[in-house]
């Protein structure tokens, strides 16, 4: 198990190292931030670029700013921002629990109504419910997020005055932010819960509960889906990973002061250290999440740490 463990670490460790390497090449052929800092000041002559260039270290070649960049990561330092000299770090940790939040309210929605949806499709395979299930997922899938979120603006916010249209204002703000993802998420969960729990409904156990005269619901929520819980929780958890990487749209249609937002931000502004350490934080939640679940796997079936 041991070795498993060490494998699985250095395979992340490999992963956050290659993402932040082409995240530091590719946000450098975007401009020079230079030039950006310099607009609006008038005449401008090569020198005072090279001094702006200078004072923002991005004269050194780039391996020598990427080490810097590794160095101060595993330090907890992630530099300032072009862009008034803040912190890097202080603003990921502002904006961070507002992202966290949105994404686990939209996870928790989609698990709620995906679940109980889910098992009645596959209970009622081929029937009408299932059929109507299937059919409202579907559109489900193809609804843009960007869409449906500025639907629900138009809706709840200017024609109802219901709720805020924009911003964090209290719980009712996560409301539509965390409804947009949710509905979406939804769609494609209630699909795979139900294709799941058909899988598990055919056993041999599901078979022997029902001639042993238990209830229907003691057999669906007590053994079926006990037992198909598994793969629901490993891919509930990626979900929760790939929601952070995707929520920056919906973030950017609320006006949510979260990380999305922050990246947004610092591309218009080509802000190199925020937008690096933006996406640097996400990936190293996105990568731990999957650590994580390959050490579950690992935990629960002998033959993954095998092989």
């Amino acid at each position: 198990m041991a070795k498993f463990l060490f494998y699985r670490v250095l395979q992340a460790l490999f992963v956050l190292v290659a993402v932040t390497l082409i995240v530091s090449f590719a946000i450098r052929l975007t401009g020079d931030p230079a030039v950006m800092l310099a607009q609006g000041a008038g005449s401008i002559t090569e020198a005072d670029l090279e001094r702006i260039r200078e004072a923002l270290g991005l004269n050194q070649p780039f391996i020598v700013q990427y080490l810097e960049f590794l160095k101060g990561l595993f330090t907890g330092d992630l530099g300032r921002s072009f862009m008034g000299g803040t912190s890097v770090s202080d603003l990921i940790s502002r904006a961070l629990p507002a992202t966290l939040g949105l994404a686990l309210a939209s996870l928790v929605i989609s698990i709620v109504v995906s679940i109980p949806l889910g098992i009645k499709a596959a209970v009622s395979r081929g029937k009408w419910p299932d059929q109507l299930i299937r059919i409202v997922s579907l559109v489900g899938l193809s609804f843009p997020n960007f869409w449906l979120a500025i639907m629900l603006v138009l809706l709840f916010s200017i024609t109802f005055n219901l709720l805020p249209p924009s911003g964090l204002e209290g719980w009712q703000s996560f409301i539509m932010p965390a409804a947009t993802m949710g509905i979406i998420l939804t769609a494609t969960n209630v699909r795979l819960v139900r294709t799941t729990m058909l899988e598990t409904l055919r056993s041999q156990y599901i078979m022997v509960a029902r001639a042993k005269g238990l209830s229907n619901s003691v057999v669906l929520y007590k053994h079926a889906l006990r037992n198909c819980s598994i793969p629901l929780i490993t891919y509930f958890g990626l979900q929760f990973g790939g929601l952070l990487g995707g929520i920056v749209v919906v973030e950017r249609v609320f006006n949510w002061p979260g990380l999305g937002t922050l990246a947004f931000d610092a591309v218009a502004a080509r802000d190199y250290p925020v937008l690096q350490g933006v996406i640097t934080v996400l990936s190293l939640m996105i990568i731990s999440i999957n650590l994580l679940v390959d050490i579950a796997y690992g935990f629960v079936d002998p033959r993954v740490r095998k092989s």
